[in-house]
């Protein structure tokens, strides 16, 4: 059997790799129409920042490794134009020598990726670069050293466009700017969490520009003016990383089925409409594991468990692709952000009945040095308690904890399940009572009616209700600090005295540091008659508006 595979990088080379270990008679054909076969392209923001000092680094395969090691025929420079089913067979264009040839298949693989959307065009190429491979990466560290780069700007403030932003910081004098036309940077979280985000670039200088889309990019001499909806501005240089669409074309002129909006139609085998073509990575739509829509994720973790399904199905090792939940982590300088299932936007488009809790624990005991507050935003059925997303920012232990969400996420686990997940213990890496396991706790507290929670956006949307009181159970010190405009401040270790000082008629919504000690409170004023809600992150959720 022969099995000619479209496109390297990780998912290509990977499919590869594991048909080769399946089985030693199959005659493996890859072409890449780039330079390079198998790349870490999540490396290349930080290539371009000095972080990863040498391009070779960034190298997972090279095609002389490939042929040495697994006897598969590497192809690069050349390009796939088109496919004929009926004769199973593709159009190879070789770029460097400008002609064409055809190779037959009996199993074709499409792993053609996906093309980064660049709206500027008519620009030039050498001031407004987009970000996809090792070459890309190159010219852009290299024009930023040949022009005396002051002022760069980057268009779309998603995963990549963050990542660049924290690389280019590591250049001296140069003037870091984000344009992102929603409402907060990641979109793929909520508004709240995103926050964080916000704060930790804005400590590091990153200026900033949110809800304000780009109109038109002027050329001038030595600079380009970016004109948005409500103001303008010069800069020396713009990285464009406003995402990515599929690269669907080849399929697509081939007559297989794809997607309206982009992206190839695959089954649970991974196979297109055609039997005989299977297609993976970025190209594709899969299903979301939660919504169960196909959608678009560009992720390597998924595309390459797609490669092992697209492998051991074509050696009839009947094998399914389940989908996905999108679980990703991003470096922030000394800060991480997880992220894994659906967020509340996805939750209200899809009219999922859902509730959130956030809770800020430390990542090991306190006792042991380092410890450092995680950030935990957790979204479930307001019903079931079962858990649907999560949004985890911290220093350490938020891969972790992000990890461990999503696998409970993926087997459908409630807030219950979480409460008694056994969790290593020792006082450098956690707590006797796990993060996991006091998120369980607080959502079984709000389930089982021990607590009533509301949000900060909610507190303020109460402002002007006379019948609200806001209250804080921080102590004296903490609240001269800082404090919510209004608040009654009444310490933990006092209210049981002054109980007699707060009017039942009234409800009080507290609040502390984190939003333990105000569950504490509430569970002491609910017992007696008062009326309360306990606002869900504490004062941290506020601080970071």
């Amino acid at each position: 059997m022969k099995v000619v595979i479209v496109g390297g990088v990780a998912v290509g080379a990977t499919t590869a790799t594991r048909l080769r270990r399946l089985d030693e008679t199959i005659e493996i054909v890859l072409i890449e129409k780039n330079n390079y076969i198998s790349y870490a392209n999540c490396g290349l923001p930080y290539y371009i920042g000095n972080v990863i000092k040498d391009k070779d680094d960034l190298l997972v395969q090279t095609p002389e490794n490939l042929k040495k090691t697994f006897n598969i025929d590497v192809r690069l420079s050349q390009e796939v134009v088109s496919i004929n089913r009926c004769k199973k067979s593709i159009i190879v264009k070789d770029l460097k020598e400008n002609n064409t040839y055809e190779e037959t298949y009996d199993k074709l693989v499409l792993s053609t990726g996906a093309t980064p959307i660049n709206p500027f065009i008519n620009l030039p190429k050498e001031k407004v670069k987009t970000l996809r491979n090792i070459e890309d990466a190159e010219e852009i560290k290299k024009y930023i050293k040949n022009n005396n780069i002051k002022n760069i700007a980057i268009i779309g403030g998603g995963y990549i466009g963050i990542e660049i932003a924290e690389n280019l910081c590591n250049y001296e004098d140069i003037k870091v700017n984000i344009i992102e036309k929603s409402s907060h940077l990641i979109t793929s979280i909520d508004n709240d969490m995103a926050n964080f985000v916000n704060k930790i670039l804005n400590e590091h200088n990153v200026n900033i520009i949110l809800n304000n889309g780009v109109k038109e990019i002027i050329n001038k001499e030595d600079s380009l003016n970016i004109i948005f909806d409500k103001d303008e501005m010069l800069v020396d240089f713009i990285i464009c990383s406003i995402g990515v669409k599929p690269e669907d074309n080849l399929a697509k002129n081939a007559g297989l089925m794809v997607y309206s909006n982009g992206g190839i139609v695959v089954n649970n085998k991974m196979q297109t409409s055609d039997e005989n073509i299977y297609a993976v990575g970025d190209a594709v739509k899969i299903k979301n594991c939660i919504t169960e829509d196909n959608i678009n994720i560009f992720l390597a973790g998924p595309a390459n468990k797609q490669a092992r399904v697209v492998a051991n199905n074509i050696c009839n090792i009947k094998t399914n692709y389940s989908g996905s939940i999108g679980s990703s982590i991003l470096k922030i300088f000394d800060y991480n952000l997880g992220i894994t299932g659906i967020n509340e936007k996805t939750c209200n488009d899809y009219n999922i009945n859902y509730k959130t809790m956030i809770i800020s624990p430390f990542s090991h005991a306190t006792y042991y040095p380092g410890a450092n507050i995680l950030t935990i935003k957790a979204i479930y059925e307001n019903q079931t308690g079962k858990i649907l997303g999560a949004q985890i920012f911290g220093k350490e232990g938020t891969d972790k904890i992000t990890d461990i969400l999503s696998t409970a996420i993926k087997m459908e686990m409630t807030a219950y399940d979480l409460e008694t997940l056994d969790l290593c213990y020792a006082p450098p890496f956690s707590s006797a009572k796990s993060p996991i396991n006091l998120l369980g706790n607080s959502i079984a507290n709000e389930l089982e009616k021990l607590v009533s929670t509301i949000t900060w956006d909610e507190v303020i949307n109460l402002e002007k209700d006379s019948n609200v009181i806001v209250l804080d159970v921080r102590t004296r010190e903490e609240y001269i600090v800082d404090n919510y405009k209004g608040t009654l401040n009444i310490p933990l270790d006092e209210l049981r005295e002054k109980l007699n000082e707060l009017d039942k008629t009234k409800t009080y919504l507290v609040y502390c540091k984190t939003g333990h000690r105000s569950y504490n409170a509430c569970r002491l004023l609910s017992q007696n008659g008062y009326k309360v809600k306990n606002i869900i992150g504490g004062y941290i959720m506020y601080y970071i508006r």
